[in-house]
């Protein structure tokens, strides 16, 4: 299934968009479901894309779209509150508009070196997000990928987002595994208990799969050397690094690193480019 083109659309112009539904994730997480106002997603993406939203007056913010391109009818973005645009997101009601223009940097190349391959996908606390579209989008097109892998932790099991999809959906998925862990010991909670670059090394997975990692940047450094450990080689491994991103198309200078722009030379980016940079990211 193609994830679709955008020729017709320009990216540096907000287009009208409708919130059909807002989900709380966790007491500071929660996914907005956007159409256009005739319905459907306002455009093509590709999975690990960023698009702007907008809310006038109050400002504009990149995130992570989060739903899979598969998707036709509606597109969607999980947000944590941790800002003046974030805030005002959160307090919307369903059926307010907003912007929406994207999309914006590059993507996990699914449909080039993720074909054919065992993945793993590593997760913390909201980095499930931009991995998310890709997960699904893998889901949606099962037979091109093979066994798949997905460690997901968070601070506590409260913190756990898209809990229908971790706890239901992609464990029933074919010849896919989830494995779920918390930072500490909680009552109720019958799963893992550790940090997720530990439990990576405790899955003791082996290296013939490619993996895809997205969470905290201290999350992201142990992750890595977690997986060199194990023997995985930097060209196996893609990360993000979204957080680094501000204006979207290179004009703003907030995410240059060394000769890079993330916003349009990323933010996803395999392991052996990030080796190249310098160490400021």
């Amino acid at each position: 299934m193609s994830c679709g083109c955008n020729d017709h659309i320009d990216p540096l112009i907000p287009q009208i968009a409708v919130v059909k539904s807002i989900r709380s994730d966790t007491n500071d997480v929660s996914t907005f479901r956007v159409e256009k106002p005739e319905g459907g997603k306002c455009f093509d993406f590709k999975p690990g894309q960023c698009a702007m939203v907008s809310v006038p007056p109050i400002g504009e913010a990149i995130f992570s779209i989060t739903s899979s391109p598969t998707e036709t009818e509606f597109m969607e973005f999980s947000i944590k509150r941790c800002g003046k645009v974030t805030e005002f997101l959160h307090n919307l009601e369903v059926d307010t508009e907003i912007g929406v223009r994207g999309p914006y940097g590059n993507n996990f190349p699914v449909n080039e070196e993720l074909i054919g391959k065992d993945l793993l996908f590593i997760a913390g606390g909201i980095g499930l997000a931009p991995l998310r579209s890709v997960i699904n989008y893998v889901m949606d097109n099962r037979k091109d990928y093979g066994k798949v892998d997905i460690v997901y932790g968070a601070r506590t099991s409260g913190d756990l987002v898209h809990r229908n999809e971790i706890f239901a959906n992609w464990p029933a998925g074919m010849n896919t595994n989830v494995h779920l862990t918390v930072d500490r010991e909680e009552e109720g909670w019958e799963g893992n208990v550790g940090f997720v670059p530990n439990y990576v090394k405790d899955l003791k997975f082996d290296t013939n799969k490619v993996a895809l990692v997205c969470g905290p940047p201290i999350m992201i450094k142990y992750v890595l050397l977690g997986l060199e450990e194990l023997g995985f080689k930097k060209d196996q491994v893609y990360t993000t690094l979204e957080l680094k991103m501000k204006c979207g198309i290179g004009k703003c200078g907030r995410c240059n690193i060394g000769d890079k722009y993330v916003c349009k030379d990323g933010p996803v980016f395999r392991c052996d480019e990030i080796q190249q940079l310098p160490d400021e990211y």
